[in-house]
């Protein structure tokens, strides 16, 4: 379908980018989802893997500021920035705190961890102290996650799918229990459902949605 995100957009204010995290776009392809995507629309973008998988995080500076540069083409569009670590990488203090200073311009921080070591105390006091989301990052127990541990002035929540990774549905009971945390917390709350096995995230995401009657709510984009 040619003009699939206006499609998207007409049901959707926001989308969980991934494809940033392989390639840096070109500044003609973003500034064509800025234009494409109404007024309210906000892009979550996923920082590309030479910043996470490669360098680590460890001076990543550079990188960080040629990545930010060409997202910025989205205006007041630009959403969340997504920072998803791999499994290997574990807890270190001073990375994270020397990249919380690089990341302090951000509107809307968030990180993915995927090593236990980082589910600790020194590591949730050092994400508040910078305003970065910890990513509630929810699956069948494959991702470590602090279901209710809130670090920043709003929430970030993907859905890797309840049961089998990416291809489970969380149905109407476990969604109807999500959207009384999500409401409970009363703080701007961004959803993004990666279990896009047979539409599942589409479904999901759509239930979400009318449960909350929000529109932060949205399926990943590849």
């Amino acid at each position: 379908m040619r003009r699939w995100l206006e499609f998207y957009a007409e049901h959707f204010d926001t989308v969980e980018l991934n494809a940033s995290f392989y390639r840096l776009p070109s500044e003609k392809t973003v500034k064509g989802w800025k234009t494409r995507t109404p007024a309210d629309f906000l892009w979550s973008v996923k920082a590309p893997r030479k910043i996470t998988h490669i360098a680590r995080l460890r001076g990543v500076h550079e990188y960080l500021e040629e990545f930010l540069k060409r997202m910025e083409l989205l205006e007041e569009k630009l959403g969340p920035v997504l920072f998803q670590l791999p499994p290997s990488l574990k807890y270190d203090h001073k990375v994270l705190e020397d990249f919380g200073h690089l990341v302090k311009k951000l509107r809307y921080p968030v990180l993915e961890v995927r090593n236990k070591s980082w589910l600790i105390d020194d590591c949730i006091e050092t994400l508040k102290s910078c305003n970065i989301a910890l990513c509630i990052s929810h699956s069948s127990g494959r991702f470590p996650c602090f279901d209710e541990v809130l670090t920043a002035n709003f929430v970030y929540i993907r859905f890797h799918g309840p049961d089998k990774l990416y291809a489970s549905r969380y149905g109407d009971k476990r969604l109807e229990e999500w959207a009384e945390k999500i409401k409970a917390w009363n703080l701007p709350t961004f959803v993004y459902f990666n279990n896009d096995f047979e539409g599942y995230a589409l479904e999901d995401a759509f239930t979400l949605k009318q449960l909350l009657s929000c529109q932060e709510v949205s399926c990943k984009s590849r």
